[in-house]
């Protein structure tokens, strides 16, 4: 019997008629206007119900031009409309049953800096639980373990930092060759101890009264923290006996 697409998550949206592609010709229609996104992003969102392709006896995924389009739309939101997987959920469901939805006007991504309302200093950036789980393409599973082990934590207010994005895309890359959580505790004691030593050096100049001594505290703490990452590049690839890496 040949295969039929189910059209993003049972949806409604079957195109028995057109022809069904491959993951693979899937990221190639998409990549022109998404070039960051991969193969297991769309896996992911797959993971999370938000499309259903059809799968071959053999387990291999069949997308439909609906599925394409539904994954287009998706992607869209995410990037112009910085929406959460929920409420992309919501907005979909509502097209389908026929109603006339909107979306909230482009905005700033949820990695920008915002400013503070009374100083107009540049804050913190923070994004929600959601959208750490869409950057880093895993599921909530993955996420609390990552926690659990400190190699992920919450801002005190809620939310996560826009670091926190860049920790957790590279504990999942990791995580695809067999390292796992508790072998990467290990890191994250070293760079502690290093933050540690940083901090020893600088923390005499920012409690100096003089403004400027304070400001010149925060410059010699960019500078130091690129040395040391510099220097623990080097001595890693000294460690694996081959400094073409």
């Amino acid at each position: 019997m040949p295969l039929t697409s189910k059209g993003g998550a049972g949806h409604g949206t079957a195109r028995t008629a057109e022809p069904l592609i491959s993951i693979g010709a899937v990221l190639a229609r998409l990549r022109d206007e998404f070039p960051e996104v991969s193969i297991s992003k769309i896996r992911f969102l797959e993971a999370e119900g938000l499309v259903e392709p059809s799968r071959t006896p053999s387990g291999y995924r069949k997308f439909s031009p609906g599925d394409v389009e539904r994954l287009a739309r998706i992607l869209r939101m995410q990037r112009d409309h910085y929406l959460p997987l929920k409420v992309i959920r919501e907005h979909l469901d509502a097209l389908e049953r026929g109603e006339h939805v909107s979306l909230p006007a482009p905005q700033r991504g949820p990695l920008e800096g915002v400013q503070d309302a009374e100083s107009g200093r540049p804050t913190a950036a923070r994004i929600g639980r959601e959208e750490l789980l869409a950057a880093a393409e895993v599921g909530e599973s993955a996420l609390a373990e990552w926690e659990s082990y400190g190699l992920i934590t919450p801002l005190p207010e809620g939310g996560y930092d826009a670091e926190t994005v860049t920790v957790a895309k590279l504990v999942s890359d990791l995580g695809r060759f067999g390292l796992e959580p508790r072998h990467l505790r290990v890191m994250k004691a070293a760079a502690e101890r290093e933050a540690g030593l940083v901090e020893q050096v600088v923390a005499p100049l920012r409690r100096h009264r003089n403004p400027q001594t304070r400001a010149h505290a925060e410059a010699t703490t960019k500078e130091l923290a690129t040395l040391s990452v510099r220097l623990h590049q080097a001595l890693f690839r000294t460690a694996l006996g081959d400094r073409r890496y």
